[in-house]
């Protein structure tokens, strides 16, 4: 069954995932201008504490404020994902992470503004597990690494444009709260948007190529009983789902601490340029090569696929295993040729984007896909940007940011390592997607 044949026009569904690529575009723009205005904001918070210990850790603890939130609610609505309308459960999580992400702008102290970023986090909760899922229901396996690298393309842009709203509101006022404010209304236009969506019938392209068969194409919807909270234990069975999550978490931890504190990192310590002018650049360079980077990636994972099974891990390992020479090299190499290394990393680092995601949508049952999701992102952020932030900060507080930088690159290299072991098993992992679960259940009810 094609999501035409269920109604699903091409034009609706390139309208819905257009919709879904501005929101996750808005996610990331909510998670990254923390770091473009983060200096202001010590400065507003810690007025006196500037030449303290500890002021960029707790400043590196507003991350995994709002990443804690968002991996211990994510299994939540991973489960909800799984039984009711996504769709509502998108538009609930984008409206409240909307006016959450405004009252991180009228935070009156530090308390305060740790507590936004935590509710920031439960509305992204709402939406992280269940978006991806929307669009395996409405493109089949061969197009759903192109459809998901330009779901994710939004995180490059989204982060980019965290760095260049918070850069430019920086230069136009002063004031680091109006970059918060400024993403408010268009949130909540994109919430009442996905109001005006059907739910796609969950499973109906992942056995297009079967449907001569019968018993195959039910197989995608009637499991014999619903599916209780030990069956997900079956995830830990799929050797490609699990390798792809132990990747994404190394891989996690050392980008979301990087990122996190680059502008500070490049303005203060390298003095590459003025903090509104590093995140004008560094933004440029993010949305540049990441967008760039991310639909190459899902292009060749989609490309390679049909001659080399586990392309889609494969086309990850390698990108990462380029980046971390050309990251260490930009840590060296003086200004402005570090910005030529640092644009190159990113565009390595970002290649894996789409077929990663590609990877956990195709080996997991469509009826357990959004809580698939939620547990990848409960266990990649709870081992990996949750931590490193302030893992950074505590090491730059004793040392400096390079060396924290240099503590956590390894993890880098960890991140292909997995991903290359997890290229043998993606062909026979992606066949039992349906079939795995049907008869794990059978078994267990007998039982």
């Amino acid at each position: 069954m094609t999501a035409t044949d269920s109604g699903w026009s091409p034009r609706r569904r390139a309208a819905a995932l257009v919709l879904l690529v501005l929101i996750n575009m808005f996610n990331y723009i909510d998670r990254y201008v923390v770091a473009a205005v983060e200096p202001q904001m010590a400065a507003t918070f810690f007025p006196s504490a500037q030449s303290e210990e500890l002021v960029k850790t707790r400043m590196g603890l507003l991350m995994p404020a709002f990443m804690v939130s968002y991996m211990v609610v994510a299994p939540l609505f991973g489960w909800l994902g799984d039984r009711f309308s996504r769709w509502w459960l998108v538009a609930f999580g984008l409206a409240l992470w909307s006016l959450a992400s405004g009252g991180s702008g009228l935070a009156s102290s530090y308390a305060m503004l740790f507590v936004t970023r935590c509710l920031v986090g439960v509305g992204e909760g709402a939406y992280g597990p269940v978006a991806p899922t929307i669009i395996a229901d409405l493109y089949p396996v061969r197009q759903r690494g192109r459809a998901l690298s330009f779901f994710y393309a939004a995180i490059p842009v989204g982060s980019a444009m965290g760095y260049l709203l918070g850069g430019l509101i920086l230069g136009w006022t002063n004031n680091w709260r109006m970059a918060f404010y400024a993403v408010v209304p268009p949130g909540l236009l994109l919430a009442l948007f996905c109001l005006f969506f059907p739910e796609p019938k969950r499973g109906q392209t992942d056995l297009e190529a079967e449907m001569s068969n019968p018993r195959n194409s039910d197989a995608a919807i009637n499991l014999g009983r619903a599916v209780t909270w030990r069956d997900y234990g079956i995830l830990a069975y799929i050797p490609s789902y699990v390798l792809c999550t132990l990747g994404m978490t190394a891989m996690t931890f050392a980008v979301g601490g990087i990122a996190f504190w680059m502008p500070r990192y490049l303005s203060i310590d390298r003095q590459a340029a003025s903090l509104d002018q590093v995140n004008v650049i560094f933004g440029g360079i993010i949305a540049a090569s990441g967008l760039l980077a991310t639909l190459v990636g899902g292009w060749l994972g989609d490309k390679l696929r049909t001659r080399w099974p586990g392309a889609y891990f494969s086309v990850s390992a390698v990108g990462m295993w380029l980046a971390l020479p050309l990251f260490l090299a930009s840590l060296y190499i003086a200004f402005p040729l570090a910005w030529a290394f640092l644009a190159a990393s990113c565009f390595c680092l970002f290649l894996n984007t789409g077929p990663t995601n590609a990877i956990l949508a195709n080996v997991t049952h469509p009826s357990i896909r959004a809580s698939a999701f939620a547990i990848n992102i409960f266990i990649i952020h709870a081992l990996g940007d949750v931590l490193s932030p302030a893992v950074i900060g505590f090491i730059a507080d004793q040392s400096s940011l390079q060396v924290g930088f240099l503590v956590v690159a390894g993890f880098i290299a960890l991140s292909g390592v997995f991903w290359l072991v997890g290229a043998r098993f993606l062909e026979s992992d992606t066949a039992l997607a349906v079939p795995r679960l049907e008869q794990y259940l059978k078994a267990t009810s007998r039982s």
